[in-house]
């Protein structure tokens, strides 16, 4: 299906005026036949009965007027063929018979992501009746938050995660008769696009695991490589959603956690990662510290130590240096021996 844009329908105004002012005539041509017929009673009808049927079927091109407003289209069909679609704001007069197509016009996607449709039926002075529905497409810029998923990574880890996407129609012909429903669609694709590319990665960067498929172990990871699964998340909506005549903009995550099952086991597991990496740096830094006191006192001559003494300096520095209390210094007056 390809989008045919109507052009020059832009004369609604005219229109307008025009029946108005052809009912106008057609009330004062009936009054005026009315009266030649009832003072003669055999005057000419005709004006009579011409009037009378321009009052019956001169309203029926006021059926046609629409009026757009910004980055708004209508997407028109003749007797179920489809016949074009109108943009851009303005008033329009186009073909009174002709229907306006919109199948996701009662389905709204909620920024909390979730997809629901408006009620069939409204109550008005206790009664049940179908309320308004407005066939206009909207062509600016929407977002969808979905709701969080909870995924397992290439590692098997159950995560949550939720995306916020940003998209617009362009194409109307293809949003309205290509899927049946292009809201429910694209809420759909987001979904299987975010499964799809969350089990590539680690919530964590993890060794041995190939996130680009060229064969090589990789440090890509969903914490660590926010952006490029955003930029690939964006890709695999934009050519699933391409038929419905959906453009993708932007793909951003905005929720990302390990789910609450394993949620404490692997803050502790971090946890211990970060004691265990402090604890290393601490004992280099302490061992570097040692040998350079040793280097110093060497080579200024300061003391002279033989290797027993050595150990128990290095014992002694590295104590201090690495213990998480203050040193509380003990005075030797005697002899090691």
């Amino acid at each position: 299906m390809k989008e045919i844009v109507l052009q020059n329908k832009k004369h609604g105004m005219l229109v307008l005026i025009g029946t108005i002012l052809l009912l106008l005539v057609a009330v004062a041509g009936a009054i005026y036949g009315g009266i030649v017929i009832g003072e003669n009673g055999e005057g000419d009808p005709t004006i009579f009965i011409i009037s009378m049927l321009v009052l019956c079927l001169g309203w029926i091109p006021l059926l046609g007027l629409r009026v757009l407003k910004p980055q708004e289209a209508l997407v028109l069909t003749l007797f179920g063929k489809y016949i074009g679609t109108i943009k851009g704001d303005g008033f329009f007069a186009v073909n009174p018979f002709c229907a306006s197509v919109n199948p996701a016009a009662t389905t709204e996607l909620n920024q909390s992501g979730d997809v629901k449709k408006a009620p069939a039926l409204a109550t008005v002075a206790g009664a049940k009746v179908a309320p308004t529905v407005d066939k206009r497409l909207s062509l600016k810029i929407m977002t969808l938050n979905n709701n969080r998923q909870k995924i397992n990574d290439c590692l098997g880890n159950p995560v949550e995660i939720g995306i916020a996407v940003t998209w617009r129609i362009v194409d109307t012909a293809k949003a309205v008769f290509n899927v049946d429903n292009y809201k429910e669609y694209l809420s759909l694709q987001c979904d299987t696009a975010l499964r799809n590319i969350v089990r590539i990665y680690p919530y964590d960067v993890a060794p041995g695991v190939d996130t680009t498929g060229d064969g090589m172990a990789d440090d890509g990871s969903l914490r660590g490589s926010s952006e490029i699964v955003a930029a690939r998340i964006r890709d695999e909506i934009g050519e699933r959603v391409a038929e419905a005549g959906i453009e993708v903009i932007e793909a951003r995550i905005t929720y990302l956690a390990y789910a609450t099952e394993i949620a404490a086991v692997m803050l502790q597991r971090q946890q211990a990662s970060a004691i265990i990496d402090a604890r290393k740096m601490i004992v280099d830094g302490a061992v570097g510290m040692v040998e350079m006191a040793l280097e110093r006192l060497a080579e200024n001559g300061t003391v002279q130590l033989d290797e027993e003494r050595k150990a128990a300096m290095v014992s002694n520095l590295l104590v201090v240096l690495c213990g998480n209390r203050d040193a509380q210094p003990v005075v030797n007056s005697g002899s090691l021996y």
